[in-house]
């Protein structure tokens, strides 16, 4: 007899099966929002190459994840949970398991195109390509058959077994997110900085990307997109067929509360930071308050999220100076700062504020496993653009950096009337020949005294702009 609650058997998978479609669809949607997000924090030389690192993500990662990563994913669960490895690779002739296989695919494409805003403006286009097949090959995979399916950090891993319980990340803020914004740092330390990123002091200096409009457009299709991360992420009915209207309604309430409390919590230290609230940090504060909840969505109290949100969106500025400023990394779009360190935050801290109350053996997992995963992002990626130096080589030549990539690996310029390759001081005439424009990007001379800065404000062009949150330097 069912109950009130509950629905056929079959009518209840029909649902999850529909769901889970569904929610492939709105996470592949954030692979646009992410081409927008990097677009606008790169020069407009360099534009068309985010957008063929970000397809070649997708492109080439769905390929690489079906016939790799997929059942590797399986393998590695059960080789760190000592069970049967049995036929992992059986879903290539199995449409019963390609659905399943779609909403690991979205994920893995996500946690690849991360990698690509740290290394922006100066990677060898043949190399990133090497590094995107490896990321949802193997790196990612090996990630997830640690977690989700059922391997070391899981109830029923080794490391599982011996602490009692298994590592809370719902959504994958570490799984996908931190993992993809520590093999972003890694692959930017190694890749080095643009050539002028640094004085010869070694005092940064700020490189203005050319659309802040196209940033925060971006910032808004991937918010959009989160909710299938996030939401999408619960079924619908669960395994006695009942409706999980209570976990939906949390997770759903809880990644709108991170959401907002990020973006605030960015607003008001970049305007403590600079002297003005910065629409830029406070997009990047957005995205890294998403990040925080994203493991912490069913389990944690909707203040408790809130909180988590405000600590990953307060911490972008100060983690992005840290890295550019003391570690000395041009990590273009703040990829750490948003995913890495955010996720790792979060994650961590999720027993802190867990509805079933804390635990301090939960809190000890988390700590181990945001370790486990952390390192293994880290030798992962070393060795990944390790082999990719060897290969081809990870940087282009100073030439081709200042051409730009677009022209240099690509052939093409997205904004031919403009941009025709060269340095900052070096500005080029408009098609109509009536404007000067710089041929960064990022800033506009106009025939009139004062300039006018990239971002459509009035001030000097010698005003510096960050490439990543405006601020001033």
């Amino acid at each position: 007899m069912l109950t009130p609650m509950q629905v056929a058997p079959e009518i209840a998978s029909g649902a999850n099966t529909i769901w889970a479609l569904v929610v492939a669809f709105l996470i592949f949607f954030m692979q646009p929002g992410f081409a927008l997000l990097e677009s606008g924090q790169v020069r407009a030389k360099n534009v068309a190459n985010v957008l063929m690192k970000n397809m070649t993500d997708w492109t080439l990662g769905v390929l690489a994840y079906f016939v790799i990563g997929f059942g590797l994913s399986s393998v590695i669960g059960a080789i760190t949970s000592g069970s049967a490895i049995g036929s992992p690779f059986a879903y290539l002739s199995d449409p019963t398991a390609w659905v399943g296989w779609l909403v690991g695919a979205v994920f893995a494409m996500t946690a690849a195109t991360i990698v690509s805003g740290a290394v922006a403006g100066r990677m060898n286009f043949t190399a990133y390509v090497f590094v995107a097949a490896v990321m949802t090959a193997i790196i990612y995979p090996v990630t997830t058959g640690m977690t989700w399916a059922g391997g070391l950090l899981s109830s029923s891993g080794f490391i599982g077994q011996a602490l009692g319980v298994g590592y809370l990340d719902f959504a994958g803020a570490t799984v996908v997110h931190m993992l993809g914004g520590m093999a972003g740092l890694v692959g930017a330390k190694m890749v080095g900085p643009r050539k002028d990123r640094y004085d010869e002091n070694g005092n940064a200096q700020p490189i203005p990307g050319h659309s802040m409009l196209l940033a925060v457009l971006g910032t808004f299709i991937l918010a959009f997109g989160w909710y299938g991360f996030n939401v999408g992420t619960s079924a619908i009915y669960d395994a006695d067929n009942a409706l999980l209207s209570a976990q939906l309604g949390r997770v759903a309430l809880v990644t709108t509360l991170g959401m907002g409390a990020g973006g605030v919590a960015a607003m008001i230290v970049s305007g403590a930071y600079q002297g003005k609230p910065d629409p830029l940090w406070t997009a990047n504060g957005l995205l890294a308050g998403l990040v925080a909840v994203t493991g912490a969505v069913p389990h944690v109290t909707w203040w408790g999220g809130a909180i988590l949100g405000a600590i990953g969106g307060a911490l972008v500025l100060p983690t992005y100076r840290w890295v550019v400023d003391s570690l000395k990394i041009d990590d273009v779009c703040g990829v750490f700062a948003v995913h890495g360190s955010a996720g790792a935050i979060g994650t961590a801290l999720i027993p802190v504020f867990a509805v079933s109350g804390f635990s301090a053996t939960q809190l000890a997992m988390q700590i181990v496993g945001v370790v486990v995963i952390g390192t293994w992002a880290v030798v992962g990626a070393i060795v990944t653009f390790g082999i990719a130096d060897a290969l081809f080589g990870l940087g282009v030549s100073d030439e081709e950096e200042e051409t730009g990539l677009d022209r240099s690996e690509h052939g093409v310029s997205v904004y031919p009337e403009f941009v025709a390759g060269g340095s900052r001081d070096s500005p080029t005439v408009s098609a109509d020949g009536g404007t000067e424009v710089r041929t960064d990007g990022g800033e506009r001379e106009a025939r009139a005294s004062s300039d006018l800065r990239s971002d459509g404000g009035t001030e000097p062009t010698d005003a510096p702009v960050d490439a990543t949150g405006g601020d001033s330097e």
